[in-house]
């Protein structure tokens, strides 16, 4: 049996921990897993820099040598110039400027991007470490970093850059075009700003519609909401298909375009790392002290001494857990809203852990949150690993869920596979993934989330609870890569 040829987006691996990010790292191993099926490559291209990429293909005649300095020159090349000062910011915009132009004459004259060999086995630590090593099992590092990959030396912002500099009243975005002849599908992580060889299956990974339907939740607002239109766009018209990750996601990319024929829903992967586990809450304070966000300026007072306060709470630790990134969509300030009214009420001990690194318009969020950090009461933490999010998950009172908007949210889903309690605004996509394993409370009512958290931590809420976390196995359970990838077949 022919395997189909698979090139699929990694750019989103080299950012942070979770969502897309992690999605895209999950999703690789996955269909790298099912070889008798599928032969699959990664695409490995920057959010801003130039990659360097010279080796088109292994009948490249190098000298082994060459090739490998060809190689690590790509490596070199994800970190871009260190040079600074007036001068190099001089240089840097003026190439900026001629790349364009140049790229705008490639785009208008059709002929494609190359896709640069990266063999991966020559440098399994660089792949392992700064793609794949902040969601994957290192059990399944042999698997990603034995899979050749191709370099797209062109940065994803350029890519979009030169679509939307193409635009006129004359005409529509010219988007330029990718060399994957070699590729039955091209699967990319959010609307792609390119066009894909003729035989070659464009494969959009559709995640959410938060750029266009709530631009006021994100940061450089007018670049997000146009790029992700006008390439969106640009693959509806060019006849791609989209895998949404909800039906809730669905439905917003049907708001837009009328692509019914054309979508289908796969959930998200959640990481086989999340498993109930023998754990102490002594270790859950560890974890909190260790992972403090140390770029917050001035973390605690001068007074508080943070060993001290977890120390005296080991025995009566109680506390709520958010993960997620710190923007505004992600309802921050709703649930710290709430938390506070259970503190000046019934339940003064109960702390609050947020776990996330900072994200779009994240300033006003970490205004909220210092003056609870200074007093040792909330505790921001950020790079903490699946075996540390694991314990704090399960001695968590509940892990609350309190976005306005989300494609998918795995916070959730990955607090019920570790045995916690969850608590979700009331949107659809929750309804919807997160099913009877959860109580909701209205999103702009923070009195009305405190009554939910107060109601379910109490001793009349406890069958409630009791009965919800029975049903978090049966929901959780359908999100493990055993029920996602045979949906991808």
């Amino acid at each position: 049996m022919t395997r189909a040829r698979i090139l699929l987006d990694l750019k989103p691996a080299l950012d942070g921990y979770a969502g897309i990010p992690q999605e895209s790292r999950l999703l690789f191993a996955g269909l790298r897993s099912l070889v008798d099926k599928y032969d699959i490559e990664g695409l490995l291209q920057h959010g801003s820099e130039t990659l360097f990429a010279h080796i088109l293909s292994k009948d490249t005649k190098l000298s082994p040598d060459e090739k490998l300095l060809q190689h690590s020159k790509s490596v070199v090349s994800f970190y871009g110039s260190k040079r600074k000062g007036f001068p190099a910011k001089v240089k840097k915009e003026i190439n900026k400027y001629f790349t364009i132009k140049r790229l705008l004459w490639q785009a208008l004259k059709g002929k494609p991007l190359d896709l640069g060999l990266f063999e991966a086995n020559l440098f399994d630590d660089f792949i392992w470490s700064s793609f794949f090593s902040k969601t994957l099992n290192p059990t399944q590092r042999h698997i990603v970093t034995t899979a050749n990959h191709r370099v797209l030396r062109t940065s994803r912002r350029t890519l979009h850059e030169v679509g939307l500099r193409g635009f006129s009243r004359f005409h529509n975005p010219r988007y330029l075009s990718v060399d994957t002849r070699n590729y039955n599908f091209f699967i990319a992580h959010t609307p792609f700003p390119g066009r894909v060889s003729p035989g070659t299956n464009l494969v959009i990974r559709y995640h959410d519609a938060v750029p266009i339907l709530m631009p006021h939740t994100i940061g450089d607002k007018a670049f997000h909401q146009a790029s992700h239109y006008y390439a969106l766009r640009d693959n509806v018209e060019s006849g791609a298909w989209f895998v949404c990750n909800s039906e809730a996601t669905r439905g917003d990319l049907l708001k837009l375009f009328d692509v019914d024929s054309r979508t289908m829903v796969i959930p998200n992967i959640v990481s086989g790392d999340y498993f109930p586990e023998a754990s102490t809450r002594t270790q859950a304070l560890k974890v909190i002290q260790n992972r403090i966000h140390r770029e917050t300026d001035k973390p605690f007072s001068k007074d508080v001494n943070l060993a001290l306060v977890l120390q005296e709470s080991n025995k009566s630790f109680d506390y709520l857990l958010m993960v997620s990134t710190l923007e505004p969509r992600k309802n921050h300030q709703l649930l710290v809203a709430a938390w506070e009214r259970l503190k000046y009420t019934s339940m003064p001990d109960l702390k609050l852990v947020v776990v996330g690194g900072q994200g779009w318009e994240y300033q006003p969020i970490l205004q909220q949150l210092r003056p609870w950090i200074e007093q040792g009461e909330l505790f921001h933490l950020s790079n903490v690993p699946s075996n540390e999010l694991r314990v704090l998950y399960k001695h968590a009172a509940a892990t609350i869920c309190p976005s306005v908007a989300e494609g998918f949210d795995y916070s959730g889903i990955e607090a019920m596979r570790c045995g916690g309690l969850v608590l979700a605004s009331d949107i659809p996509v929750h309804r919807e993934i997160y099913e009877d394993a959860s109580v909701y409370f209205d999103p702009y009512d923070p009195g009305h989330a405190a009554e939910k958290i107060s109601h379910l931590l109490g001793d009349v809420g406890r069958p409630e609870a009791l009965s919800i976390k029975q049903a978090a196995a049966t929901v959780s359970g359908k999100y493990t890569p055993q029920n996602i990838l045979p949906q991808w077949e």
